[in-house]
């Protein structure tokens, strides 16, 4: 598997379903997930595993910011600078839809949308502890 840490690799998928419940069977149904709630205060976000690697996360359309939205699969690509990848966003055309943000103890993110409107996060990880 590639260094996720790397600049320009995907990094992460995050299911955003308005039946988290449902997603959740179905998911594990189909590709053999064991699923488990993460640990993060003020939300419930769950994290999709084959065996004990972490593979994506699973949360309600309810607990994103900007309100409701369609159920989607969301993608996020490890930067070096999440700050600087916004800006060069916007200068190439493209939209800051969500600008950076912390996420305790995970990193920094943004969510983006390039000049033809797909949107994307970006996201720079916090050091792991070694």
């Amino acid at each position: 598997m590639s260094d996720l840490s790397k600049q320009g690799v995907f990094s992460w998928a995050e299911l955003i379903t308005t039946d988290v419940e449902g997603a959740k069977r179905f998911y594990t149904g189909l590709l053999g997930w064991t699923t488990e709630l993460a640990p993060i205060e003020g939300m419930s976000y769950t994290l999709a595993k084959v065996g004990e690697e972490r593979v994506a996360g699973i949360m309600s359309t309810r607990q994103c910011e900007g309100g409701e939205m369609p159920p989607h699969w969301g993608v996020y690509i490890t930067v070096d600078d999440v700050d600087a990848t916004a800006r060069k966003a916007g200068e190439l055309g493209g939209k800051v839809l969500m600008p950076p943000t912390d996420i305790p103890n995970v990193g920094r993110f943004s969510v983006l949308m390039d000049p033809q409107g797909v949107v994307f996060s970006v996201i720079t990880y916090l050091p792991v502890p070694k």
